[in-house]
């Protein structure tokens, strides 16, 4: 079975082949990326899958807030690009959880840490349980306010 990362490497090459310019320029954009996580630190290591999703998740979460941005500003055309990036980073994602899932998780988080009644203080606890739970699979922003909403 190949890894993430080598699935990634090949795509490129067909992307390069093929003369797709938007997944080509993505999938380099994104292994350096990845080699990059794979260099810091004190020293280098071979990144396992879930950490390549962990770039992968960060990679689509800049495109997403750089569209944003761009859409902010005027700036059309650059946000096109940016989601179109996004659009192939999430190729290589998990499957998202749809706000109802999220909300179910946290519902259990909280009955599990017993965090009813304690509002905010709580919150930490109930993230520090659904965090692994929900991890690639869903915008960590989106998450916290369904903790919040629920806390409140």
């Amino acid at each position: 079975m190949a890894t993430l990362k080598d699935q990634l490497r090949a795509d490129l090459t067909t992307a390069i082949k093929a003369r797709d310019a938007v997944r080509s320029s993505t999938l380099r954009m994104v292994l350096t990326a990845i080699t990059n996580a794979e260099v810091a630190g004190k020293e280098a290591r071979e990144l396992s899958d879930e950490d390549v999703v962990g770039v992968l998740t960060s990679e689509a979460k800049k495109r997403r807030e750089a569209a944003t941005a761009f859409d902010d500003g005027g700036r059309a055309e650059s946000a096109a690009k940016e989601r179109a990036e996004a659009e192939v980073i999430a190729v290589y994602l998990p499957e998202q959880l749809s706000a109802e899932e999220v909300a179910d998780i946290v519902t259990a988080a909280v009955a599990q840490v017993g965090a009813a009644g304690e509002g905010m203080r709580a919150m930490g606890k109930v993230m520090g349980v659904v965090q692994p739970q929900v991890k690639g699979r869903a915008d960590g922003g989106a998450v916290a306010a369904e903790v919040r909403r629920q806390l409140a």
